[in-house]
């Protein structure tokens, strides 16, 4: 029931609120907050809410998944290429905890999302009522914010503040858990945007002179290496990024959520550094005189050994979070604040320069490893397809412009390593957590948020099988996503560790596989398997030219591994070509 209430202030304006349900309140919150797409799975606990969305179909469009797992995945890859948040939704108990790996990914990986979950009414808590779970408890150490509301009053307030915390600063999940009973409570309703918290700082002040000291460490370097995250993209920074480094001549290397922030063909983009990155970047880091990192934070895996990463060089980290300067490597000069403030501010104190003998030595160690490795898997000479080579088809008939989603493994190196990128946004991936099944999701939510891009998900046999049943969200929502498979019939990533570090012991990584293409075709989705070098340009070609949603399976070598490597815990100057 609603009632309208005016009421007056002392300056004679009037301000009208509406009695309204704590369920109505959380879906006109959605809409105050520009949600267009939301993806959940109702359930008793959550239903009032579902009840209300049903009734503003034209204002929020809501997508049924076929797990919860892949209603955040979904929300992640629509976060992830509109640089907005994503919003999922799901019932108590086992709907609330099917979230939480969707949860940890996008914490890791800062990635704003908000995560909206019912809850038992507020006088069973704590009692084992049927589908009763401590889901703040449980979310605790993987969100940015969480908060359990048992009040309809507090909806506006508590659902402003999550979507403000989400977004601003260091991005991350949000968890609101709300109380059955809330969502039937009545209140006088009415909304306010949150634009700050007390005692939360989004953003530090950028301090002048750590900027100052920067270009001097820049400006006198004879050997400077950038290393860039996904604090470029997430700043919205790419004008400024590619600014400051082509006005002085800095070779730049990207973690690999930090690709695309430039094209890959840029003349300065060296290649990506970590365990299976470009050799180049890898050894170079360790000869550098100065390593400017900027939106990124040294994970374990770019850095290999702390004990021998970069000892010779001043280091510089431009950060948006204090929490992690200082934290895995000793930086000589913190820049904290905003990437695009930050490097704005730099970029006139930079003295123009080319480092043209330094550039050559980058060059040189390309040349090793394109000899060694690249082109045996851009252009093979065996009888069985490669990944690299299905990738280099994917980029001819995408030209650079498409959007690569992956699942984690092998492939995901792979794609990483030879997918082309000439726009920003374009490489979706699980990078800190590794999330098999990550892909086929993400891929849906990323096509939603920009139909008018190409989206291409990349999965092992072993990933893409973790959510396989969202096959069935895209073929209910007629998602034009293209599924590659790359089908090696085993867990490719541990099976090549078990090959190098186990002496050939390939213990539960060999896969008996379904039939890929007949469950695709179960789902009324086009689809085609390739096993023969001939096929493969024709269904790569057939597969992007469709403008509906396509599944590949490309049968590729059991046993290629991904080169190069840098072994765990070893120095980054020790990466392995073969």
């Amino acid at each position: 029931m609603k009632e309208t209430q005016t009421i007056e202030s002392t300056n004679k304006v009037t301000k009208t609120t509406e009695r309204i349900t704590g369920s109505q309140a959380i879906v006109r919150c959605l809409i105050e907050e520009g949600v267009k797409v939301l993806y959940g799975y109702p359930g008793g606990a959550i239903m009032p809410v579902y009840d209300e969305l049903y009734k503003y179909q034209d204002k929020i469009h809501h997508v049924l998944t076929r797990h919860e797992q892949g209603a955040t995945h979904a929300a992640q890859g629509y976060a992830r290429i509109s640089n907005g948040v994503g919003v999922a939704m799901a019932t108590s108990g086992p709907g609330a905890t099917n979230l939480i790996t969707g949860i940890a990914d996008a914490q890791i990986d800062s990635t704003p999302m908000v995560c909206i979950t019912g809850q038992v009414p507020s006088q069973l808590l704590g009692s084992d009522a049927f589908q009763e779970t401590d889901i703040v408890g449980i979310s605790t150490p993987i969100t940015k914010w969480n908060h359990q509301i048992t009040k309809a009053s507090e909806i506006p307030e508590v659902i402003a503040k999550a979507f403000y915390i989400a977004k601003s600063g260091r991005p991350g999940p949000v968890l609101v858990d709300i109380t059955k009973d809330a969502q039937f409570e009545e209140f006088d309703f009415s909304y306010k945007k949150c634009k700050g918290v007390r005692s939360y700082k989004a953003v530090p002040k950028t301090d002048a002179s750590k900027i100052e000291e920067a270009a001097k460490l820049i400006n006198a370097a004879k050997k400077p290496l950038v290393v860039w995250g996904q604090g470029v993209i997430l700043g919205e920074a790419e004008e400024e990024f590619k600014a400051v480094i082509e006005k002085a001549g800095l070779p730049a290397a990207w973690t690999i959520l930090g690709a695309s922030a430039i094209p890959t063909s840029h003349p300065l983009n060296v290649g990506m550094v970590g365990m299976h990155g470009n050799y180049a970047p890898n050894v170079l880091t360790n000869e550098c005189d100065v390593l400017i990192a900027i939106g990124m934070r040294f994970d374990d895996r770019v850095t290999g050994s702390l004990n021998t990463y970069a000892k010779q060089a001043k280091v510089i980290h431009f950060e948006i979070d204090p929490a992690e300067v200082d934290k895995n490597v000793k930086t000589d000069v913190a820049v904290l604040g905003d990437a695009k403030e930050s490097l704005s501010q730099l970029l006139p104190l930079l003295n123009e320069n080319t480092h043209e003998d330094w550039h050559q030595k980058f060059k040189d160690l390309y040349k090793i490893e394109y000899d060694k490795v690249i082109k045996d898997d851009l252009h093979p000479t065996k009888d069985g397809l490669t990944m690299g080579e299905v990738l280099k088809e994917i980029n001819t008939y995408t030209k650079g412009e498409a959007a690569i989603v992956t699942d984690v493994g092998q492939h995901q190196m792979i794609a990483c390593r030879y997918a082309e990128f000439n726009t920003s946004k374009s490489n979706i991936t699980s990078g800190g957590l590794g999330t098999m099944g990550f892909g086929l999701p993400a891929a849906i939510g990323a096509k939603m948020a920009a139909p008018e891009r190409e989206v291409v998900s990349i999965s092992g046999d072993g990933g893409y099988q973790m959510t396989i049943q969202e096959l069935g969200t895209i073929f209910q929502q007629r998602v034009a996503v293209k599924v590659v498979v790359l089908n090696n019939d085993f867990l490719g990533m541990v099976r090549q560790w078990q090959q190098l570090f186990f002496d050939k012991r390939y213990a539960s990584t060999e896969m008996t596989n379904p039939d890929f293409v007949t469950i695709a075709k179960g789902y009324y989705i086009n689809a085609k398997r390739v096993t023969k070098r001939e096929e493969l340009a024709d269904a790569v070609k057939k597969m992007i030219e469709s403008k509906e949603p396509y599944f590949l399976e490309v049968c590729v070598e059991k046993e290629d591994n991904v080169f190069p490597m840098v072994p765990s815990g070893a120095s980054v100057s020790d990466i392995r070509l073969e």
